[in-house]
């Protein structure tokens, strides 16, 4: 089988600190193509200097989707794969390999692999989902203003899911998300009866603290028709019940985290936020319930919808001390535990343990 042709494209402005380390993880490719979109510092010297193909353009006004399509449109049209990727992103060596084997030429349209949106600070993953930013040369296009995603236009796709490729994000936190608002507006604006778009909205308005709009937005989601996929369904239950925390109708709170866990309860995050608001509100019993039911669920699932503090030390240890106030000591050790276990450099998780088992030495022997 001839080999196939891999070429890796990205838009960038200003990320000069990524280059190296950016470069270097997409040297499997046949060729890297970027469109630099106004960068004011030593971006685009440094990627030409590292070998990638350069265009510098403009986009007026600001919008992904074209920026991504214009991206696009510079790589040959001899190219088999075409592998989106950002200046902050990190492909694992091997993924060419990994890609090549999966992939099934005249078949195969669009790839899926493994990606890391988030560490903890100890460096372990913290959320990832499947990605699907791989595809053949012609037929899609980019759609959206931002969130953009890719469209294909030639009719069916054919997916291929690529164990072995992992894909890293390491975003820069001092970067601003100023412009995502209004685009998002614009995207709701243009595609109303998208409801991914309207979801993306009223997430958007929880991230500025406009708790009422944010409320609006995501009851307007769930009344879409389109508004099917379940677990996003209850990701906009449990925005619409945050919103309601911190405007103080903790009342109106719980009720819609109730709603999240109704509507999808086989994930953890309905419980586990359930689980938080109790446990701030002083509800032991409440708490103790929630972290059981959550922890029922052991497997994280491969979704953007997954929140990382879900898998963490965070539930074990709010349930441990919930469960020592309850006098239910066994389980309050056995969650201390298993949070130190998740968090071992904690001192205060440490000493709650030690003081668990205190508790237990003294209970009376039957």
């Amino acid at each position: 089988m001839k080999q196939l042709k891999v070429i890796v494209y990205a838009i960038c402005k200003n990320e000069e600190k990524f280059v190296k380390r950016w470069m270097a993880s997409m040297r499997e490719a046949d060729a890297v193509y970027v469109a630099d979109t106004g960068s004011e510092d030593n971006t685009v010297a440094l990627l030409r200097q590292a070998g990638a193909v350069v265009n510098e353009i403009n986009v007026t006004p600001w919008r992904f989707d074209t920026a991504r399509n214009q991206s696009l449109s510079f790589v040959p049209e001899d190219a088999d794969i075409c592998v989106c990727t950002d200046l902050d992103e990190v492909l694992e060596p091997g993924w060419r390999k990994a890609l090549e084997a999966a992939w099934q030429p005249g078949l195969t349209t669009r790839a899926r692999y493994h990606y890391t949106w988030s560490f903890t600070q100890e460096g372990k993953p913290d959320v990832y989902f499947l990605l699907d930013k791989v595809h053949i040369r012609c037929g899609y296009r980019w759609t959206h203003p931002v969130h953009e995603v890719l469209t294909y236009q030639n009719g069916a796709e054919h997916y291929t899911d690529v164990p072995g490729m992992q894909l890293n994000h390491y975003p820069d936190h001092e970067k601003s998300r100023a412009q995502y608002l209004p685009l998002l507006e614009l995207s709701v604006k243009e595609q109303p009866d998208d409801d991914r778009n309207r979801h993306y909205l009223g997430r958007e308005y929880l991230y500025y603290g406009e708790w009422d709009k944010c409320i609006a937005t995501l009851q307007q989601h769930l009344a879409m028709p389109r508004a099917v996929w379940r677990d996003e369904r209850a990701a906009s239950m449990r925005y619409i019940a945050r919103a309601f925390r911190e405007k103080g109708e903790l009342t109106a709170a719980q009720g819609w985290y109730y709603r999240a866990i109704a509507e999808a309860p086989y994930l953890r995050e309905g419980y586990a936020e359930q689980a938080i608001l109790a446990y701030h509100q002083g509800n032991d019993a409440l708490t103790v319930a929630m972290v059981s039911e959550a922890l029922k669920i052991t497997k994280q699932p491969v979704s953007y919808i997954s929140e990382g503090f879900c898998y963490d030390s965070t539930l074990y240890d709010i349930g441990s001390v919930c469960a020592a106030r309850l006098g239910m000591m066994r389980q309050a050790a056995e969650w201390g535990e298993q949070a130190l276990r998740l968090a071992p450099q904690d001192a205060r998780i440490r000493d709650n343990v030690k003081f668990f088992y205190k508790m237990l030495e003294n209970l009376p022997k039957l």
